[in-house]
């Protein structure tokens, strides 16, 4: 499951960024550029959260 929520968030990073960069050669169009960075957002902040601060099972187990 940690990994396909990796997955999903850098793929919303690159969402979020590939488009700024297409707008800037001239490839894509604003209205594009909008919406792919606005779904990529979404799924970035909606799924970085859930692994990147996770602990990993070493960690749990110096805690208990």
């Amino acid at each position: 499951m940690k990994i396909l929520l990796v997955i999903l968030s850098y793929i919303g990073l690159g969402l979020s960024i590939i488009p700024s960069v297409l707008v800037f050669l001239g490839k894509m169009d604003m209205q594009t550029n909008t919406t792919l960075m606005a779904f990529g957002m979404v799924l970035w902040f909606g799924t970085s959260p859930f692994w990147i601060n996770s602990k990993t099972d070493k960690d749990n187990a110096t805690d208990n």
